[in-house]
């Protein structure tokens, strides 16, 4: 009998997406671009620190991932808030510290509504890009999806990031990406 052995230094998923250039302001108040996470795997979420449905759930879930590949040199979790005009560096450096987790490797990011939108729906695909609204003011995002890129800044694949069935197989997918080659 013949049985061929999967590569599990490979991923199973074809890209879906790709990194555009962005640049938002972090918890710290300082800038961060595509070029800071060039060559690392990461995972990416829209959320806001006032929520009191879903992003609670999806944050706790999060978490999980930031403890399991914490200290992984190229491992990141970038979380941008859907609500600029409330969620200030000051504002998600309060609620980072409440989550009590590592900012180097967790990175929670602002910048333009219309910026950060743009990444979700064209970059990272976690929500519809016809969905823009012609009034930025009046549009709002709230998604609980999970993007994962790759070290090459390539979209991998979309989890449910209130499904921790999903966010399990997202963290076995990681596994994967980290040992791939840039």
């Amino acid at each position: 009998m013949n049985s061929v052995i999967p590569d599990f230094t490979k991923s199973r998923f074809e890209p879906i997406g790709k990194v555009l250039p962005f640049s938002f302001i972090n918890q710290n108040g300082e800038t961060i671009t595509e070029k800071d996470v060039e060559g690392k795997v990461f995972v990416t979420e829209f959320f806001f620190t006032s929520c009191k449905s879903i992003c609670p759930r999806m944050n706790n879930n999060m978490r999980e991932v930031h403890e399991k590949f914490k200290g992984e040199k190229d491992f990141l979790i970038l979380s941008h808030t859907c609500d600029p005009e409330t969620d200030s560096p000051a504002i998600l450096k309060r609620y980072s510290d409440s989550l009590g987790v590592s900012t180097q490797q967790w990175i929670f990011l602002t910048g333009r509504k219309d910026s950060l939108y743009n990444m979700a729906r064209k970059s990272y695909k976690i929500d519809d890009p016809n969905n823009n609204v012609k009034n930025i003011e009046e549009d709002f995002l709230h998604s609980q999806f999970f993007a994962l890129v790759d070290k090459k800044g390539r979209v991998k694949k979309i989890y449910d990031g209130i499904k921790m069935s999903e966010v399990s197989d997202m963290m076995i997918e990681i596994k994967f990406l980290l040992k791939e080659k840039r």
